[in-house]
């Protein structure tokens, strides 16, 4: 009779029910999460590609090709390729030759044929603003029918039935604008001179669908009428004329061949759905290929040899593209960081479950299990747990958001589910490779580190050393390479081996001087404190790993938000500002300071329109409260000065005379203005025709009245009275409400908030999508190193429960149990917490100078203030550190508590293999 025999994996599982299920629930998190990263990243960039595309105007992001009559053919040859049956053919040959994976939006596409340049109209009654005689854009687009809808009258036909060069009248139909500006009505004729006259009569009036589409807007003209005016000299006058459209019966294009130059155009506009940020390199080629490569010259066999394509699309690409390459770095570091803390964690998750089990591992290698075997089962046992739950996270992933590529996420779940595979099996494997009778003590540390160990550090140590100096030099976004985006997560590791080797000498040291204190608690704690092991590096990794991500994305995301606070109030000047051109009415200033939420409001006149006597230099000049503006100044730091510099002298200023014009008035100049007049004294001509003489005492780059390089501040007692009236409120205070101010402001002037102009900054999803992403990994990061620090304090639980069951044996109280506990723990949270302070900031100081924030802070690299550097944030600093202090004291109290209520007898049974 053969014994039955219990399946080993379903045995095991119905053994530990709750670890099985915490370990699915821990693989099938991370496997959503890193499944999410890149996807999360590809809907971010997609985002962006697309909005800076919609964004562009359509004449440039389409690729328009136009066609002339081949010069060689013939009158009847020439007509038939302008008719409908021809131009749908040359159609249908201009989209074959555009190439993956650009798109055409063939929807918002338009062909047809239409005149080079706009014909004169010698019509009376069609506007003339400087006597000029309109112009009119004669076009014949096909599918005119499917894009606008009749307001009145019906659409164009040719009489006839057909047209041909010798045509003279047509039927066209003109837009709802073009008939309102122009005041063309329907069976309104107009007369156009071209090489011939053409006698055009109106036969409808259309609405546009969707007239921002690219239809309509890659020859705007066509919808709207254009007030253009004739090119001349640089300040003299220059007259102005309407240009106009109107659009014929798709079968009308022939009879423009004998009036003017024609041309068959193909405006194809790209669909935004189509375009993904993975594909900027194949999408310039394709753009690329149309306008000068085989694509071109395959047009030119099927559409003729004077075929051309033009397009702007290619710069919006790179425009995007440098954005990509500048904001791409940054994320990846934020990845790499947290993507190492929740390996490490999983990696513990599975060396804590190998230690649960090392008497029964043991007993199974006693027993003639050989090591490949054991490895077998427990991958075997982990693996069914483990893969279910990383397809479900990489489910929920693949659901939660649609629209990304499939197989970056797929790796990432696979990745996360392997390292959870192997944790358990490789850590039995390395702890059991030889057969062992009796353990030995597990809370001591070898007297000298091994070799291999010694060399892996060592090259750990050169790998970061390395990163970072290559980050320094290079800059993380010129081609650092991988390498730079690990470098705070190798800074981080070399702290933890460092930490690792050093924190215990310490502790030992002062072991011995602290046996002569009273009681048993300090010197116990301090004696099993300074006993460590290789275990007690993964634990400080993740946590050192996370503090160094933690302050490096804490500083990037601060780092961001100051360069947008700082340039928005250097727009604005204080945190809100209402303007006019003309004075402000006197009780304004009134009305907004009862606004609430506004603190202060400080008056200021701008004359914009101040000049040198000699007429040829324009300096904005601004006349202010010395006293209230430089409080302003002060408060804003926006070129600070004390008050006093600018107080008008005796004798200057209350009234319109010789007096107040020869007085010197001190002034605040821009650099550019003092490095221009020096300190001597100088006119200055106002827009009322006084004049006021000045001298520059103050030198300050920025100033809140006035925005730009050239300005001049001065005591608006001093100039002349009236000539600079307040036109610039500067108001401060918290919470300013938009709606409220523009309700107080009544309309006289022009409300700015600085808040709003700081909204502008974020132009591209990308740039918001990375700042998120950056907040979602530093906070991933800090979840997994607080799990890894209760996962650090688990593996110790039982021998901890076991010393304070032995010692209340002893006679150690409740109160003694929980101080001992925690003082053991404090030595070695405490190094960990200041660790990683100072690996935080050493790691932001370090990398600082290779990190540029100025593109995701103003999706440009151009900022008003200058370049966007990267600095350590105290507050992500300290509050990670007393996070981590918190839980390790407070996971040691519950624990002693705990063990407490349990009592000494449960935990000392007989054969307790503790």
């Amino acid at each position: 009779m053969t014994p039955a025999t219990a399946p080993w994996v379903r045995t095991r599982l119905r053994a530990a029910p709750g670890a099985a299920v915490a370990l699915a629930v821990l693989v099938a998190v991370t496997a959503f999460l890193a499944a999410a990263f890149p996807r999360t990243l590809d809907r971010y960039a997609d985002a962006g590609l697309r909005r800076a595309v919609e964004r562009a105007p359509a004449d440039v992001t389409g690729v328009q090709v136009s066609a002339a009559p081949d010069p060689g053919a013939d009158a009847r040859a020439a007509e038939d390729s302008l008719r409908p049956r021809r131009l749908a053919a040359d159609h249908r040959s201009v989209l074959g030759a555009v190439e993956r994976p650009l798109v055409v939006d063939e929807e918002q596409s338009s062909y047809g044929v239409r005149v080079t340049d706009g014909l004169p109209s010698p019509e009376k009654w069609l506007p003339r603003p400087d006597g000029l005689p309109a112009e009119m854009v004669l076009a014949a687009p096909q599918g005119l029918d499917g894009h606008a809808r009749l307001r009145s009258g019906r659409l164009p036909r040719v009489p006839g039935g057909r047209a041909d060069a010798s045509t003279t009248r047509v039927e066209a139909a003109v837009s709802e604008e073009t008939a309102r500006t122009l005041h063309v009505k329907v069976g309104s004729v107009v007369h156009v001179v071209g090489d011939r006259e053409l006698t055009v009569r109106v036969t409808g009036i259309l609405t546009p669908e969707r007239p921002d589409g690219a239809y309509w807007s890659v020859d705007p003209v066509l919808r709207t009428p254009s007030l253009r005016r004739v090119p001349g000299p640089a300040g003299a006058p220059s007259p102005t004329y309407w240009v106009g459209g109107l659009l014929l019966a798709p079968e009308a294009g022939p009879a423009l061949l004998g009036s003017a130059p024609v041309a068959r155009y193909w405006h194809l506009a790209p669909d935004p759905d189509a375009l993904h940020s993975r594909d900027l390199e194949p999408l310039a080629s394709a753009v690329a290929s149309l306008e000068s490569g085989p694509a071109l010259r395959r047009l030119h066999a099927t559409t003729g040899p004077q075929t051309e394509a033009t397009t702007g699309l290619d710069d919006v690409l790179t425009t995007y593209g440098r954005l990509d390459d500048d904001i791409g770095p940054l994320v990846s570091v934020a990845a790499s960081g947290s993507g190492t803390v929740a390996a490490v964690v999983l990696l513990m998750a599975g060396g804590l479950a190998a230690d649960r089990r090392r008497a029964e591992l043991a007993l199974l290698r006693a027993r003639g299990a050989s090591v490949a075997g054991l490895a077998g089962r427990l991958l075997a046992e982990t693996a069914v747990v483990a893969v279910p739950a990383g397809a479900l996270g990489l489910g929920a992933a693949l659901l939660t958001l649609p629209g990304a590529r499939l197989l970056p996420a797929l790796w990432a779940a696979l990745a996360v589910t392997a390292v959870a595979c192997l944790a358990l099996p490789l850590r039995a494997t390395a702890a059991h490779r030889r057969v062992r009778v009796h353990d030995g003590r597990r809370d001591a540390a070898a007297p000298r580190a091994s070799r291999r160990r010694t060399v892996a550090e060592l090259t750990v140590v050169v790998l970061a050393l390395g990163a970072v100096e290559t980050l320094r030099r290079r800059g993380a976004a010129n081609g650092a390479g991988d390498l730079v985006a690990m470098a705070p997560v190798l800074v981080g590791v070399i702290a933890a081996l460092v930490l690792v080797r050093l924190y215990p000498l310490p502790l030992r040291g002062l072991a011995r001087p602290a046996r002569r204190l009273r009681g048993a608690v300090g010197p116990l704690a301090l004696a099993r404190a300074g006993r460590t092991s290789a275990s007690t590096v993964l634990p400080l990794l993740a946590l050192l790993t996370a503090f160094t991500v933690a302050a490096f994305g804490g500083s990037v995301l601060s780092g961001v938000a100051d360069a947008r606070d700082r340039a928005a109030l250097l727009a604005v000047g204080a945190d809100a500002r209402v303007e006019a051109a003309e004075p402000l009415p006197s009780g304004l200033p009134r009305r907004l300071g009862r606004v609430p939420g506004v603190r202060e409001v400080t008056e200021a006149g701008v004359d914009w329109l101040a000049r040198t006597p000699d007429g040829r230099q324009s300096l904005p000049l601004a006349g202010v409260d010395p006293g209230a503006y430089a409080a302003l100044a002060g408060r804003t730091n926006l070129g600070a000065f004390p008050e006093g510099r600018l107080t008008r002298p005796d004798g200057a200023g209350s009234g319109s005379g010789s007096g107040s014009e020869e007085a010197v008035l001190p002034a605040l100049a821009s650099p550019a203005v003092a490095e221009r007049f020096g300190d001597r004294a100088f006119r200055l001509r106002l827009a009322d025709g006084n004049t006021a003489t000045l001298r520059i005492v103050l030198v300050r780059d920025r100033t809140p009245a006035v925005y730009g390089d050239d300005f001049l501040v001065v005591d608006r007692a001093g100039l002349p009275t009236g000539s600079v009236p307040p036109n610039v409120l500067l108001l401060t205070g918290d919470g300013l409400d938009a709606g409220a101010l523009h309700r107080a402001a009544d309309d006289v002037g022009t409300v700015h908030l600085r808040s709003e102009q700081r909204d502008t900054y974020v132009d591209s999803p990308l740039q918001s999508g990375a700042e998120r992403i950056y907040t979602a990994a530093v906070a991933a990061g800090a979840g997994y190193a607080a799990l890894a620090l209760l996962l650090s304090l688990a593996s110790a639980a039982p021998e901890r429960a076991a010393l304070l069951a032995r010692l209340r044996t002893m006679g150690l109280t409740r109160a003694q149990g929980r101080r001992l506990l925690v003082l053991e723990s404090l030595p070695q949270a405490l190094p960990a917490a200041l660790g990683g302070v100072l690996t935080g900031w050493a790691a932001v100081r370090l990398l600082s100078p290779g990190i540029d924030l100025t593109t995701i802070a103003m999706s440009t690299t151009a900022s008003p203030v200058g370049r966007a550097e990267l600095r350590a944030d105290p507050w992500w600093l300290a509050v990670p550190a007393v996070t981590v202090l918190v839980l390790a004291v407070g996971v040691a109290a519950l624990q002693a508590w705990w063990s407490g209520r349990r009592g000494a007898v449960t935990e000392l049974r007989a054969g307790d293999a503790r």
